[in-house]
């Protein structure tokens, strides 16, 4: 199983797990993620440990909102920030 496949499937797990809300493609018919108002970007990226997923996953928790799934990436949304997990 390749990053990006281990990445995915222990997201999926982590994050019924944790009950965190989670919406991919299957749900939405398109995501688009406005850059003007971010003042950041912060990009986690998965090298095979999973205290990264964690700690991306712990944002959402903290944040009290949603992960997104758009093609192999997450994303965590705030109104001026947006943290991004991607494998490495």
């Amino acid at each position: 199983m390749d990053r990006k496949e281990l990445l995915m499937k222990r997201v999926y797990e982590l994050v019924h797990e944790l009950k965190i809300p989670l919406i991919d493609e299957h749900v939405y018919s398109n995501a688009e993620f406005i850059g003007s108002t971010m003042t950041s970007v912060v990009t986690f990226a998965y090298d095979d440990d999973e205290s990264v997923i964690r700690g991306f996953l712990g944002l959402a928790e903290y944040f009290h909102t949603i992960v997104i799934r758009k093609a192999d990436r997450f994303y965590i949304v705030t109104p001026d920030l947006q943290f991004k997990l991607e494998a490495g």
